[in-house]
């Protein structure tokens, strides 16, 4: 059940994307089982936060939404159509952006209207304007050899909104980033967010970045990973502006932080023995 904070502006319609009783196993016996009987629905507009430690199989979950792999039990559902491979109405941000190091930046948010058909003008048009709203319209003729890491991240994510998904994942993007560079980029997000009202998805091990940006917080067990429990912060909806530095001081932030981390450091760690 939803705790901690309110649902302070948004209805939740029929959900865009629905797990139902996920699991993932690679091989036989329960050691190798990844993901149990996941349950997650994700609603118009909603900026979800999939946290949990390293190994929980939260990449895991999410390539299944993707579609790039399948679940060996349950099932995952984009507008009541089960999810058979990957589509465009659902963009997708590694931790690495795997750009095309012989395209420039233009190019390379350009590529999947490429690969859809779009008109050279039209396509032209939505990258520039995409390449805008990341703050990267001076480098659009710039290789990624030239580019930093931050500046690699927005390309991405130009590259991923460009073409209008109805739902964003996001795995970690932000995770090989310094900590200055990745307050720009949260900051960055959050108003993309606002600005477009795209569905994310957002994978991370950082509490305190769930909570500056997710509508919702799932927090996962460790491996193999199950839905432990949802917080409802009220943070995102409320900060504007670069107030999130602040927003991290309030005692309600903390508590909610406090709780988040004693719910994942009271698991029992996984056993060394052999």
């Amino acid at each position: 059940m939803p705790i901690a904070g309110q649902i302070t502006s948004r209805e939740n319609p029929d959900a865009i994307i629905s797990v139902e009783n996920v699991s993932l196993a690679y091989g036989q016996g329960s050691a190798a089982n990844v993901l149990e009987d996941i349950d997650i629905k994700l609603h118009e507009g909603e900026f979800v936060c999939l946290l949990g430690p390293s190994g929980c199989g939260k990449s895991t979950l999410l390539k299944i939404i993707a579609g790039l792999i399948a679940p060996t039990g349950g099932t995952a559902v984009m507008d009541g159509e089960e999810i058979k491979g990957p589509d465009w109405h659902r963009g997708v941000v590694f931790q690495q952006p795997p750009l095309y190091s012989w395209l420039s930046t233009r190019e390379n948010v350009r590529f999947g209207l490429k690969m859809r058909k779009i008109p050279k003008p039209e396509s032209l048009r939505l990258a520039d304007e995409y390449l805008r709203k990341v703050g990267l319209l001076d480098y659009a003729g710039h290789k990624p050899y030239e580019l930093s890491g931050g500046m690699k991240q927005r390309v991405a994510i130009a590259r991923a909104l460009v073409n209008n998904p109805r739902v964003l994942l996001m795995d970690e993007p932000f995770g090989a980033l310094d900590a200055l560079t990745r307050e720009d980029m949260q900051l960055l997000l959050r108003n993309i967010w606002r600005e477009t009202g795209c569905t994310i998805l957002f994978i991370t091990h950082d509490v305190d970045e769930a909570l500056s940006l997710g509508t919702r917080v799932l927090v996962m067990s460790r491996s193999p990973g199950r839905i432990l429990q949802e917080f409802t912060p009220p943070f995102t909806y409320g900060i504007t502006g670069g107030e999130s530095g602040n927003t991290r001081y309030t005692p309600e932030f903390h508590r909610l932080r406090e709780e988040i981390l004693g719910l994942i450091n009271k698991q029992k760690l996984p056993s060394l023995s052999t």
